[in-house]
């Protein structure tokens, strides 16, 4: 089957406290987002790959992309107003036959092994959500502040990549597109409220998304002192 990738790479940064978006941030002197879509690339030069981006960053990214002279392929779709409403965009230029793996633009450790993985299991199952246990002991609140404990063994931290039959993720985003402006925190839920089962993966946890400065510095760590020969955590 032909492979895709969409990597959605709409946020402000706003936890990272600066004018620059995170995703354009220098990671190890090249910006976090041409980190990811190189893991993509290396998993497999035959992945096609669509970078979602908010209309008025497209212009910085080709700017970008002459400085640091990257020139890995891709095919650059404008956001909407959500998340869910920009995936659905990228969804319209693909073909009904292949997979689609769906990838937050700043999770750039990402390991070919699991990008690999998930592209076969949605392959065999139709879909492919990689997740990670719980490490941590958690509790539900209520609104009046009163908490209970969980069993964390029933629950997963959700990352990405989230990875579909690609006939089947367009079926259920026309199927809730009413709902696409609220609700939907990824394409599994998404996936999940049309019918369909969401199969999950054995995820990474050095697959880490860097939305505050700690997780820059962390990713920082991790690329210098790895770089492409880390192990799956």
């Amino acid at each position: 089957m032909k492979k895709f990738a969409i990597i959605a790479a709409g946020g402000i940064g706003k936890r990272m406290g600066g004018k620059i978006p995170k995703q354009f941030l220098l990671l190890c002197g090249l910006p976090v987002l041409m980190h990811t879509i190189t893991a993509f690339h290396r998993a497999s030069s035959e992945i096609s790959i669509i970078l979602a981006l908010p209309r008025k960053h497209i212009k910085r990214w080709n700017q970008l992309c002459r400085k640091y002279r990257f020139t890995i392929p891709c095919k650059i779709v404008a956001g909407g107003d959500t998340r869910t409403q920009t995936i659905f965009n990228c969804l319209k230029i693909l073909p009904n036959k292949g997979l689609v793996a769906i990838h937050d633009g700043v999770r750039p450790l990402i390991h070919s092994e699991i990008i690999l993985k998930s592209y076969r299991l949605a392959g065999k199952k139709g879909s492919a959500v990689v997740a990670v246990p719980l490490k941590d002991s958690i509790r539900k609140i209520s609104k009046t502040g009163k908490s209970n404990s969980v069993n964390r063994e029933s629950y997963g931290m959700v990352q990405t990549p989230q990875t579909f039959r690609i006939d089947w993720l367009k079926e259920a985003y026309q199927s809730v597109k009413k709902g696409l402006k609220s609700g939907f925190t990824d394409d599994a839920s998404v996936f999940e409220k049309a019918g369909f089962p969401v199969f999950l993966l054995k995820g990474d946890y050095n697959n880490l998304k860097i939305t505050t400065n700690e997780d820059l510095a962390i990713a920082e760590w991790l690329t210098k002192r790895f770089g492409g020969r880390r192990k799956i955590s």
